[in-house]
């Protein structure tokens, strides 16, 4: 399994302004799909964790627009793990044209949460989860 996982992602034309250009704030969106995607491919899903009682809220969230993507653009979202310990993690993220330009990089911070919303010690209440990350994280280091 690789540290970084890619998604594919089509334009929609209701993501885009009067100009066809994609509005800001649906790039974290596809901030979404990517990190949720990322965590599918490593044998995990949001709705288990949830049932198993780890949530994980954004904390902080970060974007540099580089180039405009544009209705009906493929487009590919790549996440990866930039940082990690025991009680929150970031993502990383490209979002790129299929021809490889770079439209976006940015990241999301989340922390680890019970259903409570008291924070949790990741490596004591999901172990093989935290395993996880720390494996995708020393891979991409």
């Amino acid at each position: 399994m690789t540290d970084t996982y890619t998604t594919d992602i089509r334009v929609r034309y209701s993501e885009t302004d009067q100009m066809g250009i994609v509005y800001h704030a649906n790039y974290l969106a596809w901030f979404e799909v990517g990190r949720t995607e990322w965590l599918r491919e490593s044998g995990y899903t949001y709705r288990a964790l949830e049932g198993e009682g780890l949530i994980m809220p954004v904390t902080e969230v970060g974007c540099k627009y580089h180039q405009s993507a544009h209705y009906d653009d493929l487009i590919r979202v790549t996440t990866w793990i930039e940082s990690y310990n025991r009680v929150r993690m970031r993502f990383g993220y490209e979002v790129r044209r299929e021809d490889g330009t770079l439209l976006v990089t940015g990241f999301t911070e989340h922390v680890f949460l019970n259903e409570s919303g008291h924070v949790v010690r990741l490596h004591k209440t999901h172990p093989e989860l935290y395993e996880e990350i720390a494996s995708k994280a020393r891979d991409r280091a």
